[in-house]
């Protein structure tokens, strides 16, 4: 591969990289109020939603299961109102703020972030745990899904503009998806 090539798809890896950790992180962030397992959190933390819903890719610069659309989400999927779930999130997100920021290099455990809040929000809205953590699941699911065609869709029109070539493009998704690049593939 020439020189330029490994120049262009090291680039745009460590361009999609920026991007998809940025959503994950926002995803993460959002769930300081952790969404079970993957990456991220319903409503922005637990509490985006909470915090004026910046929508479903907003807040923070970042993206992610974030503001109030998501919360109206988990509101559906639960059968619960809205309004119920971004105040048990954002109580989530108030009890769980850290005090300190975390060490550099550090994060906090999201499976444990994320089992917590699924157990808070069960306990104050009164309904069966794994109901929760099953409708965090769906979410992020359906999260994985839309970021996973978002990138098809940038490195397809990469290929095109001749940006990329069809296996730079190929090896870029299959990085993300192997978790090497952008947090993807969880």
């Amino acid at each position: 591969m020439s020189h330029t090539k490994r120049l262009t798809l090291g680039i745009a890896a460590g361009a999609l990289a920026l991007g998809a950790g940025l959503g994950v992180s926002s995803m993460a962030s959002a769930a300081t109020a952790p969404s079970p397992s993957s990456t991220g959190s319903v409503d922005g933390s637990a509490g985006a939603a909470a915090d004026g819903g910046q929508g479903k890719h907003g807040g923070h610069g970042r993206g992610g299961m974030q503001g109030g659309e998501r919360a109206a989400e988990l509101a559906t999927k639960l059968g619960v109102e809205e309004s119920k779930v971004t105040d048990a999130l954002k109580a989530f997100r108030d009890a769980n703020k850290p005090a300190t920021p975390p060490a550099d290099g550090t994060r906090p455990d999201r499976t444990a972030m994320e089992s917590a809040m699924a157990k808070s929000v069960a306990g104050t809205l009164g309904i069966d745990e794994s109901k929760v953590t099953a409708a965090l699941e769906e979410l992020r699911t359906e999260e994985r899904s839309e970021r996973a065609a978002a990138l098809k869709t940038r490195l397809d029109t990469a290929v095109t503009d001749g940006k990329l070539t069809q296996a730079e493009a190929d090896a870029v998704t299959k990085a993300v998806e192997q978790g090497v690049i952008g947090g993807g593939g969880r």
